[in-house]
């Protein structure tokens, strides 16, 4: 068994991704998982936003500037980091300043692991221009593992979007249309292939191909895709494969849903202060 991040010392870990005011998504979600699993997490948020979209109305604020300033001090600083994880960007200008940043820690040897948050079922989100996912696929060339849904993965490779899904080697040249595009590994989910609900990759570890189906539980809470993505990277720094890394990234998340399955407001996400012993199982 590989060591933990606290056998090994406490790793430092940048987060940038979006701040909820309320609800445990982006990174009120990703920050207790890792903490948790050892590691000492530092943020630095892209757009406060007051609570999960889901409720229908929300107030959000971007923070460029604020980042841009924050980068500049933490340079004076000579503040350093073992990884980099970015999530939601908020503009274009933001992605491209995201992406300088993402060029300069890479060139230090720092780790970057990037979900490229851009659309699901088919469609950008809203304010998802396409010169943002132009910028996009520049970070893609400087991640050491990137982690798209379906949907983005089609953007970022010019593939067409079927809602019914695609073969196993349409799965593969997918997951191949991302690499080329720079990225040394490479996740994406909710893929629909041959009819099963399946997570395909590519772990540049071991220079192979996987595909993990699962079984959808029936309940919907925002934030599990950056419960996933946390637990895929805490496994992925602590040693394991890509494939190993996924696979419990996948069941720890199907355990989380399953066991708040039945809560009133799912709008806010999952409590994860009272269930983060899942992660260990």
């Amino acid at each position: 068994m590989p060591e933990t991040a606290s056998q090994k010392g406490s790793q430092k870990l940048l987060l940038i991704n979006d701040l909820p005011g309320y609800g445990k998504v982006a990174l009120a979600a990703m920050e207790p998982v890792l903490s948790h699993m050892g590691y000492e997490c530092f943020n630095l948020p892209t757009m406060l936003v007051s609570n999960t979209l889901d409720y229908g109305k929300f107030h959000m604020l971007e923070t460029t500037d604020y980042m841009v300033r924050t980068m500049e001090v933490w340079r004076q600083l000579d503040f350093r980091f073992d990884a980099v994880a970015t999530g939601f960007i908020a503009s274009e200008r933001q992605a491209q300043v995201v992406s300088d940043y993402c060029h300069e820690q890479a060139k230090a040897g720092v780790p970057v692991f990037v979900d490229p948050i851009m659309g699901d079922e088919g469609k950008l989100y809203n304010g998802v221009t396409q010169a943002k996912v132009d910028v996009m696929r520049t970070m893609l060339g400087v991640a050491d593992c990137v982690v798209p849904n379906f949907t983005e993965a089609c953007y970022l490779t010019g593939t067409p979007y079927h809602w019914h899904g695609i073969d196993r080697k349409g799965a593969r040249d997918l997951v191949d249309g991302v690499r080329r595009l720079g990225a040394k590994s490479v996740v994406v989910t909710s893929a629909i292939v041959e009819g099963q609900a399946c997570v395909v990759g590519y772990d540049s570890r071991t220079s192979s191909h996987f595909d993990i189906p699962f079984t959808l539980v029936d309940a919907h809470f925002p934030g599990t895709g950056d419960i996933f993505s946390a637990v895929l990277y805490g496994w992925l720094l602590r040693g394991l494969t890509l494939e190993e890394s996924t696979g419990r990234a996948m069941r720890t998340v199907g355990q989380l849903v399953s066991m708040n399955r039945l809560n009133a407001d799912k709008y806010k996400g999952i409590p994860l202060e009272t269930c983060l012993d899942v992660i260990d199982r």
